[in-house]
């Protein structure tokens, strides 16, 4: 008899193809260790708790016409974007501040299908807290006095989503590109702002402002009701203020050398 050689699994990093985990698996996984620390527990908490705090301010001393759904979504995220970025930011950079990155990349040999199931379980909190944002607003709606209360059109909530999905990922592009938790976090909050005040200081980088500056570009997508001009300025400023650090920080893990 002939004897016929069995074909060998194929393999990427030493692991089966076929054991190897989902990346929704792992997106979980990501998620659980998000929460499960002190420091990302308590961003949350802390981001749920700025959140609250806004509603009962408006509700007692603000506007009628700031008490509306739609007026009260809108404050929410414009609250919750302050600490958002910053889970995207601790889901990379906690690999190293924590020394787990060695644990992370030698079950996941792949660091690129690692980073995407951060990205998604990055994206998957930011949703979490605009679902919070949401209905805050809607019981503070209820509860207030606007002469339109439910005034919220399903296409601002739809942008809302993309603005906060947008911001954890550059968050999260800062930490993958600094891999320091403070200094990532110095760095997001203060590159912005020191081009903001450029912009502000000279006149001749204002236009290019529209195009570049977070701050006005992705204002629409909190305000709701966004021109075709105004996709195009928030996908400019994108380019910039996500993909610039995400593929240097991409660059930089594959040649990172892991301890």
């Amino acid at each position: 008899m002939t004897a016929v050689a069995s074909p060998l699994p194929r393999t990427f990093g030493g692991v089966p193809l076929a054991d190897r985990p989902s990346l929704l698996r792992l997106a979980r996984v990501e998620l659980r260790k998000a929460v499960d620390t002190r420091a990302g527990m308590w961003l949350l908490i802390v981001t749920a708790l700025a959140v609250v705090a806004l509603v009962v301010i408006t509700l007692a001393a603000g506007k009628a016409d700031d008490q509306s759904w739609g007026s009260m979504f809108a404050g929410t995220q414009w609250v919750a974007s302050m600490l958002v970025p910053v889970i995207g930011i601790l889901l990379v950079t906690s690999e190293w501040s924590q020394r787990t990155a060695l644990t992370t990349f030698s079950m996941v040999p792949n660091r690129h299908r690692a980073i995407a199931a951060k990205a998604i379980a990055a994206i998957a909190l930011a949703i979490v807290v605009v679902l919070i944002c949401l209905i805050l607003s809607a019981v503070a709606a209820a509860i207030g006095s606007a002469p339109d209360p439910w005034d919220l059109a399903l296409a601002d909530v739809g942008t809302g989503a993309l603005y906060a999905g947008a911001t954890v990922l550059i968050g999260l592009a800062f930490g993958l590109a600094l891999m320091s938790s403070p200094l990532a976090i110095v760095v997001y909050f203060a590159l912005p702002t020191v081009w903001s005040i450029l912009a502000e200081a000279v006149n001749a980088l204002d236009g290019v402002a529209n195009w570049l500056e977070l701050g006005r570009t992705m204002e629409p997508l909190v305000e709701g009701g966004v021109s075709g001009t105004e996709w195009a300025r928030a996908g400019t400023s994108l380019l910039l203020w996500l993909g610039v650090p995400l593929v240097l920080g991409l660059v930089r893990l594959s040649r990172h050398e892991v301890k």
